[in-house]
């Protein structure tokens, strides 16, 4: 009677695991950039919510810096926002983009645009 071997032989395994690796690594990469966007969507929506208890622009460029420096947002600033009025709402919106680098010269590039709901 033959019995036949199964399992993952060791280059299978090596392969797994570096693939598993990479996958770790552009997740670890990434993890910094979703971090900034969220925290710069809740700077937004706190900004818009000044503009419509009745700050001017400067303030509201002023606030989004602060509050920036607070949650460590580095990519955009107060100079880089639209702020308009939209059937009586402030709103206020962030457009960037930001290049991760995963390994050498291969990099990632997110497309952010962070708004506040008219």
């Amino acid at each position: 009677m033959k019995h036949s071997q199964r399992g993952v032989s060791l280059v299978g395994l090596v392969i797994i695991a570096s693939l598993l690796g990479f996958v770790l690594l552009v997740g670890f990469r990434c993890v910094p950039a979703i971090n900034e966007y969220m925290a710069v969507q809740r700077i937004v929506k706190a900004v818009a919510e000044e503009g419509d208890n009745g700050a001017s622009m400067t303030e509201l460029r002023r606030s989004f810096d602060h509050r920036a420096q607070i949650d460590n947002v580095s990519t955009i600033g107060g100079k880089d926002l639209d702020i308009y009025k939209q059937g009586g709402k402030v709103v206020v919106e962030a457009k960037y983009g930001r290049k991760v680098p995963i390994a050498a010269n291969v990099s990632l590039f997110f497309d952010f645009h962070a708004k506040s709901t008219p």
